[in-house]
Parts: structure tokens; sequence; C-alpha cells
């Protein structure tokens, strides 16, 4: 796991040096073993690739990045990992291929010789790259299918800079930079961001998931192509205990590669089915080893998930780590882990996972293994009661649809009008949409904005609306968890994961998301996902029996690493008051309805809610980057 960073110039390549410092001076934390730098000269251009290294892989010199390929035509840096790379390295030899290092570096440098971008889809990994070819002085490069891992870049008149996170892009612009409007106010309002390429900065563009590139110096031209995207359509069926069985298997084996490494490694342990799974999965695969686990504990709390911590332990041995938290000690990090993010998120329960991945580095684990992404391919969450019934709906089950939401609506946290309120919103235009959410309650242009300043900037003030491509019927649900991998939901959640872990120089890595379980998962009926009885997550608890506690698989409430944040943030109120006091001088931000707002919420007279935390989110993390 690592961090890379780079640049092209019509300047000279000595002069391209002091621009990439800085920006692997903000990668250190991603790589604290290890930093490299190659600077080429070309006809008319020039390129330098940096990478810092975090040493999990063959931890000699030689697997040292950046990486020159045998005949010196290609030089790779690259963020990842490639969990498959023996097998990969195998097919490679049997073609004719030799190898200076036992890394997965030089596999993945070795298969892009071989294949192209036709070796994409036969990595299994996490995976962000950029490859300099030599011979005609272009960029290539590549993210992951689901976006594991960052890459960030600004393509203009200038040439290409791109970085694995968003400050360390910014250290090599010249320029100040500039506050997207758009962005800020749908995360401000509607609480969404990681939605796509936009991010905070006006400047800077993510690759999105499962695309690769090539970067011409010659046109100025960045050519992004799609290397995969999931496969909804229905395939030949299995019935449900089969479907269990093949699933266990895949994850097994996903679990099994997932387990390579040449440093200590453990898991991060919520209590929930999914984290639960992975570790009974460690265990099943290596019944002997060591497991450590790390675990968010919510001490006093209506939230906290220590009783299901502990049975999980206890049944696999493990050695469980727990961390407790204090108001106090949000407050004393609250501008690390902001800065740690680089860009405003959604909640405290981020805090919550900083310090699990603290408390890993803490033991001298450098690897963890958890269960995201299993909501997004298993049916997770509140199992998706909209577009679950319009599937059945679709295909004229309309006893089958009423009986559904009926069922749904039983199980805890769940209010049936809730239900049905995500049928109805399936079939409603946007402008029905819009009234709607109106008529809710719900208000597009808070008294804290202001509206006339923003629209004249271009923003669109409105309730934002993602919906999955016309499918055929009877795959509502499907299409939906498809377009959650690449839309609102999981990229956020890997982005705090990334950034939290890669803070303390841990590894993340996550077994469900790989692209084998998910063209399995998605192509299955959509009542193994979500059970007729709303049951989240049916078939991975059918397929986990035996390897995690009947009573985590049976359990019918979803925590994670959730935190008592009203208590949190009402107990820091004095704090809080000062942080929204800071001056940001934002046009469109009208701080004195803020702090008016914040304290009718500690007084009561206004209901708590995730606003308070990004009005504190969105302030300090401003302050930090466009203070002055």
């Amino acid at each position: 796991m690592c961090g890379i960073a780079g640049l092209t110039s019509h300047r000279p390549a000595a002069a391209l040096q002091s621009h990439l410092a800085p920006s692997l001076a903000c990668l250190r934390r991603r790589g604290p073993d290890d930093q490299g730098v190659e600077i080429w000269q070309g006809p008319g251009h020039s390129v330098a690739l940096g990478h810092t290294r975090l040493s999990v892989i063959d931890l000699t010199e030689a697997a040292h990045q950046p990486m020159t390929s045998a005949d010196g035509r290609f030089v790779l840096v690259f963020n990842g990992e490639i969990y498959n790379y023996r097998e990969l390295r195998q097919a490679l030899e049997a073609r004719g291929c030799r190898f200076r290092s036992a890394s997965d570096t030089e596999v993945l440098l070795q298969a892009w010789i071989e294949w192209g971008e036709a070796a994409l889809p036969r990595f299994v990994g996490m995976f962000a790259f950029v490859l300099l070819d030599r011979r005609t002085g272009d960029l290539h490069g590549a993210r992951d299918a689901f976006g594991i891992k960052p890459l960030y870049y600004r393509a203009d008149s200038e040439g290409l800079a791109f970085a694995s996170e968003v400050p360390a892009l910014r250290a090599m612009l010249p320029h100040p930079a500039e506050l997207d409007w758009q962005t800020s106010y749908d995360y401000l309002v509607h609480g969404r961001y990681e939605t796509g390429e936009r991010t905070f900065f006006r400047d800077v563009v993510a690759l999105p998931p499962g695309q690769c590139f090539s970067y011409s110096f010659e046109s100025r031209q960045m050519t992004l192509r799609s290397w995969w995207r999931p496969t909804i359509a229905v395939a030949p069926r299995l019935s449900f205990d089969d479907a269990a069985e093949a699933l266990r298997s895949r994850l097994l084996d996903s679990v099994r590669l997932h387990l390579r490494s040449d440093v200590p490694l453990g898991a991060a342990l919520s209590g929930g089915v999914d984290s639960s799974a992975i570790v009974g999965c460690m265990r099943h695969l290596e019944p002997d080893a060591p497991i450590h686990t790390f675990s968010f504990i919510a001490a006093n709390s209506a939230v906290s998930e220590e009783q299901w911590v502990d049975q999980v332990n206890t049944e696999t041995g493990a050695t469980a780590h727990k961390v407790f938290i204090q108001p106090s000690e949000l407050v004393a990090d609250l501008d690390d882990m902001i800065a740690t993010q680089g860009e405003p998120f959604g909640s405290t329960s981020i805090y919550a996972q900083y310090r699990v991945f603290q408390l890993a580095r803490e033991h001298g684990v450098t690897v963890t293994l958890d269960g995201q992404g299993a909501d997004e391919l298993c049916g997770g969450y509140v199992g998706y009661p909209g577009p679950r019934v319009r599937s059945l709906l679709d295909e004229g089950q309309w006893a089958g649809a009423v009986a559904f939401l009926r069922e749904w609506g039983r199980w805890p946290g769940r209010a049936g009008l809730e239900g049905f309120k995500a049928a109805v919103a399936e079939y409603t235009s946007e402008s029905a949409y819009q009234a709607l959410r109106r008529m809710n309650g719900a208000d597009v242009c808070p008294p804290w904005l202001d509206g006339r300043a923003l629209a004249d900037a271009g923003v669109a003030l409105r309730f934002p609306r993602e919906v999955p491509a016309q499918t055929a019927p009877g795959r509502r649900l499907v299409a939906e968890l498809a377009r959650s991998l690449h839309g609102v939901g999981l990229p956020g959640l890997l982005r705090h994961g990334d950034r939290n872990s890669m803070r303390f120089s841990v590894e993340s890595r996550v077994p469900f998301l790989t692209t084998e379980l998910a063209d399995f998962l998605l192509t299955l009926p959509e009542e193994y996902l979500v059970s007729p009885q709303g049951e989240t997550k049916h078939l991975l608890r059918r397929a986990m029996r035996g390897l995690v506690p009947d009573e985590i698989l049976d359990r019918r409430d979803k925590i994670g690493f959730a935190t008592p944040e009203q208590a949190w943030l009402l107990q820091m109120a004095p704090q809080v008051r000062e942080w929204l006091r800071y001056p940001l001088n934002l046009p469109f931000f009208r701080q004195d309805e803020v702090l008016k707002a914040f304290d009718q919420v500690v007084a009561g007279q206004r209901p708590f809610s995730w606003q308070v935390w990004r009005w504190i989110n969105f302030t300090r993390w401003h302050a930090q980057h466009f203070a002055g």
C-alpha cells in the first residue's frame, strides 16, 4: 500500500523535482518505508513520477518504485495490492516472462506489457497505478473496479498532474485552490459527497472506479475508458441452497487471497454480520493462526455492540483489542481527522474508524481485513424496499409486493410508511419527486444559505436523485445495488477507510469487493438477497452458517461503528460554537444563521440531526484549505 504522484510539463525535467517533493511529503504516511522518484526528459516534454511505499509484499529493495521494465521502456508507480499475483506470475512465466523480484508490483508491470488493458480484468485486488511509456511519451493508468484505491488528477494546457490524495495533488499546482460551490451545497444540504468525478475543489477530478485512461502530452488529451461494469442479467438459476454454497466457496477463496501478506494482519470487527463473516472465514481458513481484532465500543450507549464483538472473539479464539472514546478526544483529534480525510464526510462514525486503525497500528498490525461492500452486494442496510417492490410490481406480483411491505415494516427500526413512500418514489416523475420532498418538510435552501448567491453562481438548488438505468422487469433491486457501487454510497465509505487506514500506515483490505463476487451476487434472483420476509443479506446469512455464531446471523438490527453523535456533540457545545464562528467569508454561507440554528438544537428547540456535523466538518475543513 502506497502513495503515488506525478506530473508532465513542457519545462525541463530538472524543474519538476521541486514540484513533486511537496506532494510526496503529503503522502508520507501512505508509504513510510521507502520513497522513490523517476524523472524523464522526452522530446518536447518531461515526466516526473513519485512513490511512497508501505512494504507489505516483498519487503526487499527489489520491489522499489518507480519500477522500470527490463528493457527500460515502461516505468510504473502503483498503489494497492494484486492478491492473485502468484497465479498471474505463473501464467506469465509460462509465456516466457522473467522476474527480478517477488512483488505484486512487478507482476502488474509484466502483465501490462504482455496484455495491455486486457490485464485489468485478470487482477484480483485494489489498485490505482500510472505507467509511463518512454517510447511514446504517453501515460496510461487505471483504478480498480470499485475505487478502493484513490486517484485524482488535473489535466489542462500545461499538462497532467495526478496523486493518491487531493492535498498531494494540490501541492503540485501553482494556483490557489477554488471551492466547488455545487459540491459544497450538495454536502451541506443533502449530505451527498463522493458521487462522481467532482470533488470539493473546482480544479481536481477523481478518476472514476472501474476506469482506465491514456494521456497524450502531444495532444493534451485525456482519454477515459470503462474496463468493468457490474452485470445484473439473470444467470442460470441455482437453488437457494446451491447459491449459498457457491457464495460461501467464493468468499472463502477471496479471504484466502486477501490473507497473503509478509507483515502482521488482523481484522476490523464491528460485531455486525459483515465483519463477523470475515473473521469467521479467517478462522476457518487458518485454524491455528493468531487473529487480532480491533473494535470501537460505544460505552454506556444504546449503539454499543460489545456483546456481539465479544461473542465473535470467543467463538473464533481471536485476541480482542477495543477502543473507548470520550468527547474530549474527538475535540483533540478533529483537525487531524479532517485533514486526513482531505474532504468533508458524513458523520462522527468516521472518527470511530480512525481510532480503530490507530489501535491496530499501536499493536503492530499493518494489514486489516473488514466487511465493507457486503451491504451493496448482498442487499443490506434496510433492504431497499422501494426497488424491491418495483421489481415485484413490474412482474405483476401485486400480492407479493403488499406482503413484502407488510413483512418489511415489522423489522426493528423500520416504519411501514417509509417502505410505502420508497415504493411510491420509484414511480414518480422528477417534478413530482421534488414536490413530494417539499411536502414532506424538506427544504432545498435552508435559511442559513443564500439561495440567490448560489443560483447566480449556477448551483442547482434541488433534491438530488439517482436512479439506475432501465432494466429488465424484476431486476430493479440489483440495478440499484449495482448503481450504489459507483454512485452514492460505497465510494464515500471506501474513501473513509482508505484515508483513515493510511493515516496510520495500515493497509485495509475488503474481501467482499471482487468482480467475481459482484458478478455472481448481482445475477441471482432478488429474493435470494432480500427475502420475502424483508430479511436483508438473506443469502449471506445462510452461507455463513457454521462459520459465524447464529446469534450474529439472526440479528435484526444494524449498527456498525456507530457513535453516540448527539451526546458527543452536545457535550462539546461551547467548543462547537467556537468552530462555527470561525469566519469563512463565503457569500452563500450565513454563519449567523448557522449559529442561531445550533443554539436552537442545544436548547432543544430544534431536532438534532446530522446537519450539525456537516456544519462543523465543513467549517473546519474550509478553514484548513482556504484560510486567508
